[in-house]
């Protein structure tokens, strides 16, 4: 069951959601890339949709921000059954810099200002790396439901195949990277939505 990365459509006004959340909140670029260890020019690329951050510098902007990437495409609603059919679901692309391997993560439902689950596919390119460790509350879940990775909680080092799963808590420091020579595609859940 292979899955194409040409076949996500990346969300195209990321920036744009961060800028406007950055405005709204009276922060400046220079305050917001102080607060995210992130350099004036880089976020300012990212801010206009010229530049996609690494998986780890899009939460070091979001905590900066103090929100996430499920309260930024928050929507309104959620009183019924919410539904994102096959090939319509939006994805953010990540990757550490333009000309290396990007990962997609796939939205699997319409998040909600009370949303308390936070559930994805993460498609990642060959040679893709979440960029560094990444630490927030909650607890994690994960299925590897294609291809091969190296999830790293903690200073361990846990090689994953098809059909593995894992758990860990989201306060331990953690990072992962496709050692697969094609796509890896793993379905993530996390709770409390902090991404």
């Amino acid at each position: 069951m292979a899955n194409d990365t040409e076949n996500l459509s990346p969300i195209r006004d990321l920036g744009a959601r961060l800028r406007a959340e950055r405005q709204k909140q009276g922060l400046t670029l220079k305050d917001v890339s102080e607060l995210a260890g992130c350099s004036l020019s880089m976020l300012s690329k990212i801010e206009n949709d010229q530049a996609s951050p690494s998986l780890k510098t899009l939460h070091q902007i979001t905590s900066a921000l103090n929100t996430s990437i499920v309260r930024l495409f928050s929507e309104d609603g959620g009183d019924g059954v919410s539904l994102y059919r096959s090939g319509q679901r939006p994805s953010v692309m990540v990757r550490r810099r333009s000309d290396q391997p990007a990962i997609f993560i796939e939205r699997l439902s319409p998040t909600y200002p009370d949303t308390r689950l936070d559930a994805n596919i993460h498609t990642l390119e060959p040679g893709a790396e979440s960029g560094g460790d990444i630490r927030h509350e909650g607890e994690e879940i994960g299925y590897v439901l294609e291809g091969a990775a190296e999830l790293c909680v903690n200073g361990e080092i846990i090689p994953l195949t098809e059909g593995d799963s894992f758990y860990f808590s989201s306060e331990l420091p953690h990072s992962y990277r496709n050692t697969h020579e094609g796509t890896t595609r793993i379905l993530w859940v996390n709770t409390p939505p902090t991404f």
